[in-house]
């Protein structure tokens, strides 16, 4: 028999009360008395079991209300737990940069080609997945010029799109498409990163930058503050004949529709031991830089080693050197233009300091000098001349990802080349 409620309790009390209430007090009831106090007493049950059955049902219309408001809760909580976790897993970026040349050609034998030109040069958006802990994705997507399409002057470039795998702590695989281990600018290439409104011509000619290609590789840390990269990707298919002759920029496919590729592989070695300090050397091999289509077989190697050195007190250095070779063809590389090799090196120290007020940020002053080789065609002959251009400005930092940028330059040539460039630069860039 299960124990009574707290209810019945109380209408046994009730019951109770009224039967012995009226022997305590000395009064026998009449047989009609009797009746009026059992129709009253039946009354009050009929009244206390409506009182009960509303409280029960109040009860379980309440510990319903509780499971419902209990689920919602739960639910809005795992929303709530699991909206930023996925959120986190995505990411978006980018950066920008808006220049201003105006820029007097000095060869003008050979035309006239100066420059007086606005350009929103590179407009870039990031996207990446973190689809676990130790397997990534990341997307690079750049609009060139502002305007693509046909008779417009940009570009809509996919720049990388790879997925990375940590084999370990130390260790990563990356495959996809991606930016090769090359040089300062062409792993990093944000404007806010480097100082003058255009990238170096060093690092945009010779290496050349922004250069990605599709491939396959590892990087890790072989030691504290040593760090490698190896990479087996798609090669460079240069031009053969015309003005770009061996020109590495003009050999940059861009992984579109890329045929008849050669083998090319790079390796990087770089030493970060010391706060502020960065040393590093990186090699690559084109088993043929002009494509395996054609009859030409030329393979290449390219050295390239840099200096980047950042101190506490505001003091920077950048210096780079980059050199092609490549192997002998007589008809296309006569030795009489020194035309197997192509280089160029530059040195850049500069000053970073925070204005009196912070809430200004940063400006920083520079110099640049720069020497690198270039083709160049006059009257239908491929020359391998050496540049020389001399550059100063300064940075102005209000964010650390937001940067305006003024500079003059002075560029010469040794011979007759096609041009040569002096002026001014402006401009304005930005990531986040």
């Amino acid at each position: 028999m299960s124990p009574l409620s707290l209810a019945q309790k109380k209408i046994i009390i009730i019951l109770l009360a009224l039967v012995v209430s009226p022997a305590i007090m000395g009064q026998v009831p009449s047989p009609e008395q009797m009746w009026q106090i059992i129709q009253e007493q039946q009354k009050a049950i009929e009244l206390l079991k409506a009182k009960l059955e509303e409280t029960e049902s109040l009860a379980s219309q309440n510990s319903d209300a509780v499971e419902i408001t209990a689920n919602a809760v739960e639910q809005v909580t795992i929303d709530i737990n699991r909206g930023p976790d996925e959120f986190q897993r995505t990411s978006i970026g980018g950066y920008g940069e808006l220049h201003y040349n105006n820029l007097s050609d000095d060869m003008l034998d050979d035309g006239d080609d100066s420059l007086d030109r606005t350009d929103y040069h590179r407009f870039v958006l990031y996207f990446g997945r973190e689809f676990t802990e130790n397997i990534r994705f990341f997307s690079e997507f750049e609009l060139e010029h502002s305007l693509a399409g046909d008779g417009a002057p940009g570009e809509v470039e996919l720049e990388q799109a790879w997925v990375e795998i940590d084999l370990n702590e130390a260790h990563t695989a990356r495959a996809g498409l991606d930016i090769l281990p090359i040089g300062i600018i062409n792993p990093t290439h944000e404007p806010d990163t480097f100082y003058g409104v255009e990238r170096n011509k060093v690092e945009s000619e010779i290496i050349p930058a922004t250069w990605w290609e599709a491939g396959i590789g590892m990087y890790g840390e072989l030691a504290p503050g040593w760090n490698y990269d190896a990479v087996i990707h798609t090669g460079l298919s240069v031009p053969t004949i015309g003005s770009s002759t061996l020109r590495p920029r003009s050999g940059r496919t861009k992984v579109a529709q890329a045929d008849d590729l050669g083998f090319a592989s790079t390796g990087r070695i770089r030493y970060t031991g010391i706060p502020g300090l960065e040393i590093s050397i990186s090699g690559q091999y084109q088993s043929d830089i002009t494509g395996t289509a054609d009859n030409i077989d030329i393979n290449a190697t390219l050295l390239e080693s840099h200096l980047i050195w950042q101190h506490h007190s505001g003091f920077g250095l950048r210096a780079l050197y980059a050199r092609w070779d490549y192997s002998d063809d007589p008809l296309l590389i006569p030795d009489s233009i020194n035309a197997g090799t192509l280089d160029g090196w530059y040195l850049e120290p500069s000053y970073r300091f925070n204005l009196a007020n912070s809430s200004w940020g940063d400006i920083g002053l520079f110099a640049r000098y720069t020497q690198w080789d270039e083709r160049n065609q006059i009257d239908g002959a491929h020359r391998f001349e050496e540049f020389k251009q001399m550059t100063t400005g300064v940075n102005w930092w209000p964010h650390d990802n937001v940067v305006f940028k003024f500079d003059v330059q002075w560029e010469d040539a040794d011979g007759l080349v096609d041009r040569t460039l002096d002026g001014i630069n402006l401009g304005l860039g930005y990531q986040f």
